[in-house]
């Protein structure tokens, strides 16, 4: 027998039962539509954090004072050890692989009056290099530079959410005034909408100022509650972060043997933890899914053997005209292999569809190739392994036995 006949034989027999070759495929359906569905949900939010924490800056490196623990009184309180002008001045002096360094003064929940509105939002007290080191753009107007740090000017840049909530219009708002606290500043520029940050919040809902205004007409302090760094490349991001812990060290006069004051956040690493979390669930979750696809093979196994009990007829005919116990054994066999990957095929039909419509509601979703490739191999390889048997069954009749059957 031909592979064109063998074909043919093996279609015309499962297309004469074809609910029950539908049903029979079902569970490799399920089994190869879940495994591809839970891979590309786990990448595509994989791929969503790894953005998220991307656009935060580029090669970002943030310093925060580390909080020690106090004993006043019988009660515990945390004091923080914050950063001064002079740290981040001699970070600037003596940085090798730095492209950008800000400190960050940082008000939350601030009342900010613009128009006939006011809002709650997120005042930073940054310097000119902050948008160079968190990769952000002004898409109107401009941003203040280091003189109107050093003048203490009262000039603002805000984020398009906070300029459309204040005023309704993006464009009007240059040039127009807010109001934060009691003090008065100027619309100089409006940033670029950057969509959700890392944690879910709208990086647009914010207001830029000066540092050193901050710090003396917002906040009243000379404490700074962060530094921000961008790395020249991701290939110096560990030389950088030993770097600056070196020269902030001896800024802040720290013995050789007690531990830094303050913690360095490498964003390289957090990208690697990310994606070393999600793939574990990814991983756990397409081996549970991937359970359904042995489930089917052995649903597959159970028709097969009742159509080799159904055609032992057919099959004692088959031998007594000359049929040999191969073409028996490849026959059954490629069944088994066709309805199997009948089920991979609709599988991942239904896959992709399922991935497009979760796609439409906003959960992202990345749907790998080789991952839809190995599914499908997989389900004729589930159709090789537990067809064999009952294959092997129908090739090991004898013809009068068979023939004799009722």
């Amino acid at each position: 027998m031909n592979i064109v006949q063998l074909l043919q034989t093996c279609l015309r027999s499962i297309m004469r039962n074809r609910m029950r070759s539908l049903l029979t495929s079902l569970g490799i359906i399920i089994g190869v539509g879940s495994v591809i569905i839970m891979v590309a949900v786990g990448q595509g939010t994989q791929q969503a954090i790894e953005a998220r924490i991307t656009a935060m800056g580029t090669n970002l490196l943030q310093i925060t004072p580390m909080r020690n623990m106090n004993r006043s009184g019988g009660q515990v309180y945390m004091r923080a050890n914050a950063f001064t002008k002079a740290d981040i001045q001699k970070l600037k002096n003596e940085s090798s692989y730095a492209t950008a360094i800000s400190g960050v003064v940082q008000s939350n929940s601030a009342n900010v009056v613009g128009g006939e509105n006011n809002t709650q939002v997120t005042v930073y007290g940054v310097e000119p290099g902050y948008i160079i080191a968190r990769n952000w753009q002004v898409q109107y107007g401009s941003f203040f530079d280091d003189d109107d740090c050093r003048l203490r000017n009262r000039l603002a840049v805000l984020g398009q959410t906070t300029a459309k909530n204040l005023f309704g219009d993006v464009n009007s708002a240059i040039g127009q005034q807010i109001r934060i606290s009691t003090t008065y500043f100027t619309i100089i520029g409006i940033l670029e909408i950057k969509g959700a940050g890392f944690g879910g919040t709208d990086m647009g809902d914010v207001v830029m100022i000066p540092l050193d205004t901050a710090m003396t007409r917002i906040n009243n302090t000379r404490n700074i509650n962060m530094i921000v760094m961008s790395v020249v490349s991701k290939d110096y991001m560990n030389a950088a972060q030993k770097e600056t812990d070196m020269i902030l060290r001896e800024s802040r006069k720290l013995a050789e043997n007690t531990p830094s004051d303050f913690n360095i956040m490498n964003q390289a690493e957090m990208i690697d933890m990310a994606a070393s979390t999600t793939q574990i669930l990814t991983t756990l979750l397409a081996a549970i899914a991937g359970v359904s696809l042995l489930v089917g093979g052995i649903g597959i196994m159970n028709i097969m053997l009742v159509s080799v009990t159904e055609r032992t007829r057919e099959i004692g005919i088959r031998m007594a005209i000359g049929g040999r116990k191969r073409d028996i054994l490849f026959q059954f066999l490629t069944e088994s292999v066709i309805l199997s990957l009948m089920g991979g095929i609709i599988g991942i039909g239904l896959a992709v569809l399922i991935c497009r419509v979760l796609a439409v509601v906003k959960i992202p979703t990345s749907i790998n190739p080789l991952i839809v490739a190995v599914s499908a191999i997989f389900a004729a390889l589930v159709g090789v392994v537990f067809g064999y048997y009952p294959a092997k069954k129908a090739a090991a009749l004898y013809p009068i036995d068979a023939l004799r059957y009722e």
